[in-house]
């Protein structure tokens, strides 16, 4: 017993001196990463000048009936813009009581050196996940364990609070004296989007750069547009954090140039002023990074993933699209043509899910994850049933653009099929394996324009 007394002892003095060693020896930074001092950096846009209108901004009414109105940032540091998503999961889908249930099933054969062993059939997995742009979101309202989005074009999405959502994240929002406030979501009852208004002082530089890809300069490889990265660093007063040569460093996005992949696990960074240095040892700046988040006009967002990602150089672009230049989106109508060669014309309703212009189609290539507004997209080819090699699915855009995705995400086997309403008469349900085209209308509008604010 006194021996192990001794020891323990022992060991607490050994700790006191080597915490107060390291005391004396880390800089005083109220626990964040030390900064390895580096010649002041001045921002490429001043904060002072930002023009307001990209920035989210709202009411949120509490539990208690208190009412709190201005910017806001979802999570406190994640999602800012009117072109950011919020994500939750649907409770139900409304649109199965058109389709006979025993068309809902798949079959699935098993077999053994090409002998069929057995054959099951189980129902389609019609569960589908829900994302809407700030921009085309009226209000979000919670009760008990259920939430309900109302969209600008006056359509209600009934989500499960308990699944996986931003909700959850809470909201951080700036009132008109410059301060903040945190709200826990059980806190919220309402969040009503506003056009975001003029407010004294300075709001952060939104980023905004050109990504290219491991593929070239091939198009659908480089991205121009708002930047996210690692799928939440968005304006210049976020940082970049990693272990360099001198130490541990975190840096302000608006004092970065460019950042470029050196290695599955690290990063080049280039600062304003020219100065080059590598960065590891962190997830945002390797392998553990969660990809870049890019708002091209041409395709909507794409996110481009560490795998792919070559390279981001900075560029000034303002804070982005305001909330008054999100249209309400509109049905989707178009035709669908069958591999038999039939053609049905009318109200669409895709994967058994999407039924707006606003509404997207999610697919990936080549380790890019596109997110599409179906009100971008003229048309839909699936590859013939005779068709070899990796089966991709070319999607025509209206401006002229044409991609070849994968038979994944919105694209895969597993889509639910599509509802066809015929002169306004009982739908007709199309399995996706019957599905040989898919034309769409083009809308009136259904994204801001590229005049960006």
């Amino acid at each position: 017993m006194k021996r192990a007394l001794i020891a323990g002892g022992a060991l607490v003095a050994v700790l006191v001196i080597l915490a107060f060693v390291a005391s004396q020896r880390a800089p005083e930074q109220g626990g964040e990463l030390a900064t390895v001092p580096l010649p002041a950096i001045t921002p490429s846009t001043s904060e002072a000048i930002e023009a307001p209108g990209g920035f989210l901004s709202g009411r949120i009414t509490t539990e208690d009936g208190a009412t709190y109105e201005g910017r806001l940032r979802w999570g406190g540091d994640e999602e800012a813009f009117w072109g950011d998503t919020f994500n939750g999961f649907k409770a139900e889908n409304r649109w199965v009581v058109h389709v006979p249930p025993k068309r809902l099933k798949e079959r699935h054969d098993l077999e053994i050196f090409g002998v069929q062993i057995a054959q099951w059939e189980r129902e389609i997995d019609l569960g589908r996940p829900f994302m809407a742009r700030f921009g085309d979101i009226a209000r979000i309202e919670s009760r008990g364990r259920d939430l309900w989005v109302t969209l600008k074009s006056g359509t209600v999405f009934h989500l499960d609070r308990l699944a996986a959502d931003d909700f959850a994240d809470g909201v951080r929002i700036w009132d008109s004296s410059g301060g903040f406030v945190d709200f826990d979501e059980w806190h919220i009852r309402t969040v009503e989007l506003l056009p975001t208004a003029a407010r004294p002082g300075a709001t952060p530089v939104r980023l905004h750069g050109t990504v290219g890809t491991r593929h070239g300069a091939a198009a659908g490889s480089v991205f121009t547009g708002f930047v996210q990265w690692d799928r939440k660093e968005s304006v210049g007063a976020d940082t970049l954090d990693g272990d360099s040569d001198e130490g541990e460093l975190s840096l302000r996005f608006d004092t970065l140039r460019s950042i470029a992949r050196m290695s599955r696990d690290s990063s080049l960074v280039t600062l304003l002023d020219g100065r080059e240095i590598a960065l590891s040892g962190t997830p945002e700046v390797g392998h553990g990074n969660r990809g870049v988040y890019v708002d091209d006009q041409r395709f909507g967002r794409v996110l481009v993933s560490w795998e792919a990602f070559e390279r981001v150089d900075f560029s000034s672009a303002g804070s982005g699209p305001a909330y008054d230049d999100f249209p309400p989106g509109r049905p989707l109508a178009g035709t669908v043509t069958t591999r038999a060669g039939h053609r049905l014309t009318g109200r669409l309703v895709y994967d058994l899910d999407e039924s707006e212009t606003t509404e997207t189609l999610d697919a990936p290539s080549q380790g890019v994850n596109y997110t599409i507004p179906f009100g971008l997209i003229a048309g839909i080819v699936r590859p013939g049933r005779d068709e070899t090699g990796d089966q991709r699915v070319r999607v025509i855009l209206h401006r002229g653009e044409e991609l070849a995705l994968e038979s994944a995400g919105d694209l895969s086997e597993g889509n639910a099929g599509m509802l066809v309403f015929v002169d306004g008469r009982e739908p007709e349900y199309v399995p996706w394996v019957d599905v040989e085209r898919v034309e769409l209308d083009r809308p009136a509008a259904v994204v801001p324009s590229e005049g960006e604010r």
